[in-house]
């Protein structure tokens, strides 16, 4: 799972959401989602989904 981390003394805009995002998988398909509603393409490598994911937080 990928987390935003806030750095010593930083702290994100209220009005902005925090991005944590998982993996799901549905059948033979993996798909990354994040809290704030983002939900990547399914997938059917793993590792794509965390990089699709850690693309996001990144973004």
């Amino acid at each position: 799972m990928a987390v935003v981390a806030q750095q010593d003394g930083l702290e994100a805009p209220p009005n902005v959401p925090e991005h944590r995002t998982t993996t799901k998988e549905k059948g033979r398909f993996c798909m990354a989602h994040c809290i704030c509603g983002w939900r990547g393409p399914a997938r059917r490598a793993r590792s794509q989904a965390r990089t699709d994911a850690e693309r996001h937080v990144a973004d």
